[in-house]
């Protein structure tokens, strides 16, 4: 009796505790300074040329209460929120029976946030899951439901959620699904909608059409199971034939949707910025987009990617001078798939890599005529460990041939010989510098691929030399503004020296080898193909895996890096190889049209020698090809070098 008697007393004491903390919270709320949540979470998109292409929950965008389909309004409290009307922000019933659920099954399978507290996550930039942003996220619930009425709320709510594919708010959402205003969205089109906020990559209509029908009817039976309809209602909405329209008419783009996330994504990283859309008001955010650049890379990959379904592509283009990443594809239809390979995705290069060690070897000494024998090699190391790379096709030429021609042709056994002459870490090094920032190991394949880099470190890295030597920072921000013009963030940077540029001006002219027909020999230049489209010198290299098709290059203007193959990393044939060199092309002969061709200036230290191309010997009245090659002054061949292979077999 003792025991129920004092069990009694601490249920009371604890109701009451629990109740005046509830009412001090509550009392406090009341006391705090109002929120202005309509604008907080406005965020405005610009471009270099200071054009606004994408504005999330702006006023323009923003509908009343009123404006919405009351089918759009019952689903939304039915799904999320039942009790919406009568909970002052926190729902403590459900807390307690989702904790339980998640208790017992060992699993996160049921949530308890409120309509309330779903929309102040809406006002936070990230969704950082600290305890100082819970105690945020408390205090601006008990806020916004002591200052605002529930519609108030619910308003805020339907004009900030993410619908999926870039659409925040209930009118973006209706009018790119549907083409129409949320005020005319029937049952079935409602509830197809309120299904997406749960899962947006997985339950967007537009990406999967059956597991969006299913969430669907979830949703139907919580609406009849809540009294909102019946159940020929739902029957009638579920097998409603819905038209799907997913465009929308401000973004006249497939791709650019990947732009702004890249863009969210670098906003997260700006310390300056404010981790809540509350301390700002709404942000305007001036970006690098060239909106001529993204649409040539996005016709570029449609067209040559058209009928190939499951084949993917991701494209990044990069001033030089600047850093400024001008275009972005993270894949070759946002609609389809959101998952951005521009940003997420790290694939082998292939012999993309190799720019980087022949620099290092013109910084070791070597020249354009330095040469190794092409032939068939099984490297022996002091471990007694072999290694025997092969080259494209198995194609050897079985005599010495030049540093030009091994980049014209991808070389791979000249690619390690050399790397084996300079030694492990000097590639390793040399990635470093130019800011590879992923792991890669010393080993001998480095040079031909084998490791696995980001699309934006490789189009950065190439940019150091189509900027002659200068390291500059990839960046989608340029500044950001409060809704007042505070500016709050400016990028700033001065472009650092980390290569030679007499030697950058060399290897610029060393890889448009790649597309030059007197080096047709024993084989052929790699992207000799698409010569006859390039209207411009360019500086290009190729590069193939089992997996994957990269091509890379640039000139003063622009670099433009493009990778093509299978999300699952399937092997690709050699019908697929053809590709990134196809994008490529197309992208940077349409973004460069009606613009004057330029390009390096040619060091006062540097001196063009005419040479047999493949041997790397001066030529003579009668060598059947030649070809101007470029050399430090005072390095210029003889035609009394040595092949370099007795070097190196003087270094084991």
């Amino acid at each position: 009796m003792k025991f129920i008697k004092k069990t009694i007393k601490l249920f009371m004491f604890l109701t009451i505790f629990v109740i005046s903390i509830g009412l001090g919270l509550y009392g406090y709320g009341q006391i705090s300074t109002k929120l202005e949540i309509k604008s907080a979470n406005n965020i405005s998109l610009y471009d270099a040329d200071g054009n606004m292409y994408f504005q999330g929950n702006g006023t323009n965008e923003w509908v009343n209460l009123n404006d919405i389909s009351q089918n759009v309004i019952n689903a939304t409290i039915s799904t999320e929120d039942k009790y919406f009307y009568k909970h002052f922000g926190f729902d403590f019933l459900r807390i307690i029976k989702a904790g339980y659920i998640n208790v017992i099954s060992g699993e996160t399978k049921q949530g308890a946030s409120t309509i309330s507290q779903q929309y102040v996550k809406n006002l936070f930039l990230d969704f950082d899951k600290t305890w100082e942003r819970k105690w945020n996220e408390l205090w601006l619930t008990l806020n916004i439901e002591t200052h605002y009425t529930k519609d108030e709320i619910l308003e805020g709510y339907l004009n900030t959620i993410n619908y999926g594919h870039g659409m925040y708010g209930i009118e973006n959402a209706a009018d790119y699904y549907f083409n129409k205003s949320a005020k005319e969205l029937s049952l079935a089109e409602a509830t197809l909608l309120v299904g997406i906020p749960k899962s947006p990559a997985n339950y967007s209509p537009l990406v999967n059409f059956s597991l969006a029908k299913k969430r669907q009817k979830i949703i139907l039976n919580g609406m009849v199971k809540n009294g909102y309809i019946t159940e020929d209602d739902m029957n009638s909405a579920y097998n409603e034939n819905i038209v799907l329209i997913g465009k929308k008419a401000t973004i006249n783009s497939d791709t650019i949707l990947y732009f702004q996330d890249a863009v969210l994504n670098e906003l997260k990283t700006i310390e300056s910025i404010p981790s809540s859309f509350l301390d700002t008001g709404g942000l305007k955010i001036y970006t690098t987009l060239d909106m001529k650049a993204q649409l040539s890379l996005e016709s570029s990959i449609k067209n040559t990617l058209n009928n190939k379904e499951d084949l993917q592509s991701s494209g990044v283009m990069i001033d030089p001078t600047n850093g400024n990443i001008i275009a972005l594809a993270g894949g070759k239809d946002y609609s389809i798939s959101q998952y951005n390979r521009a940003i997420q995705s790290k694939r082998q290069v292939g012999s993309t890599m190799k720019p980087f060690l022949y620099y290092a070897a013109l910084e070791n000494g070597f020249t354009a005529s330095t040469s190794f024998t092409s032939e068939k090699t099984t490297f022996v190391f002091s471990s007694k460990d072999t290694y025997s790379p092969q080259n494209a096709n198995e194609i050897y030429g079985n005599k010495p041939i030049s540093l030009a021609a091994a980049i014209a042709y991808s070389e791979n056994i000249y690619a390690i010989k050399t790397h084996m002459f300079l030694g492990e870490d000097v590639l390793v090094d040399m990635a470093k510098r130019l800011g590879i920032n992923s792991n890669l190991p010393e080993i001998p394949s480095l040079p031909l691929g084998t490791s696995e880099i980001g699309i934006i470190d490789m189009a950065s890295a190439y940019a150091v030399f189509a900027n002659s030597g200068y390291k500059t920072t990839p960046h989608l921000i340029s500044k950001i503004e409060d809704m007042n013009g505070t500016i709050l963030y400016e990028f700033k940077e001065t472009p650092e020296l980390v290569l030679n540029p007499s030697l950058t001006y060399i290897l610029n002219e060393l890889l448009t080898t790649t597309y030059d027909s007197s080096f047709i020999d024993y084989n052929y230049p790699t992207i000799i193909n698409i010569a006859g489209r390039l209207s411009r010198k360019y500086s290009v290299k190729s590069g193939t895996t089992a997996t994957d098709s990269w091509t890379i290059g640039y000139n003063p203007e622009v670099v433009t890096a493009i990778w093509v193959g299978y999300d699952d990393a399937s092997k690709i044939n050699e019908t697929i190889y053809a590709t990134s060199k196809n994008i490529w092309a197309d992208t940077m002969e349409t973004f460069l049209e009606g613009k004057e061709a330029v390009w390096f200036k040619m060091p006062s230290n540097v001196v063009g020698v005419l040479i047999e191309p493949i041997s790397g010997k001066p030529a003579t009245d009668n060598s059947t090809k030649k070809k101007i090659l470029y050399y430090l002054k005072g390095t210029e061949p003889t035609g009394e070098e040595m092949v370099f292979d007795e070097k190196l077999e003087s270094n084991e």
